[in-house]
């Protein structure tokens, strides 16, 4: 009963506020939103007055926004670290069929992966869920999906680096 207090006093406010704070990127706000929701869940306290508390829930979001954007930075940066790791040049036309080639390649590895290694892939970069759901939903830990996670990756850049040199020969 409190929590559906809370939410509807101050849900649609805080997503106004994050809108604002993410600059109009409602993907960014959602996730800031959901990860800011779960934090009041967990530290919630008693506070003297509602200008306090807004400006608590505040800086809960604001930072919730930042540790979203930095996993966003760091997987944009995984991305060009892998891709930087293929060795591919690429100019002009031939980005869009490297492009195709690095696709088509990454999908048929994820096709072979196990299906417990699949599922976690999939879930994570393909339908963007939190590591948190995906640990709650397959019963580990978050440190364990993370773990994880850094082995696949690891294994399937070497899959199609070797596929890559194996087409370059």
């Amino acid at each position: 009963m409190a929590w559906r207090i809370f939410y509807n006093a101050y849900f649609d406010r805080l997503w106004r506020y994050l809108l604002v704070v993410s600059g109009g990127r409602e993907d960014s706000a959602r996730e800031a939103l959901q990860s800011a929701l779960v934090r009041v869940a967990r530290h919630i306290k008693i506070f003297p007055d509602e200008h306090v508390f807004w400006s608590w829930l505040t800086v809960l979001a604001r930072t919730a926004f930042a540790d979203e954007s930095k996993k966003q930075r760091r997987y944009l940066s995984f991305l060009d670290r892998f891709t930087s790791h293929s060795e591919i040049q690429i100019d002009g036309a031939a980005n869009f069929q490297a492009n195709d080639q690095l696709k088509n390649l990454l999908e048929h590895n994820v096709a072979l992966l196990p299906p417990d290694e699949r599922i976690i892939v999939e879930q994570k970069y393909f339908a963007h869920r939190p590591v948190r759901q995906i640990a709650e939903e397959l019963q580990m830990t978050e440190k364990a999906v993370e773990s994880k996670l850094s082995r696949i990756r690891k294994k399937l850049r070497d899959a199609m680096l070797a596929e890559l040199n194996e087409s370059k020969d």
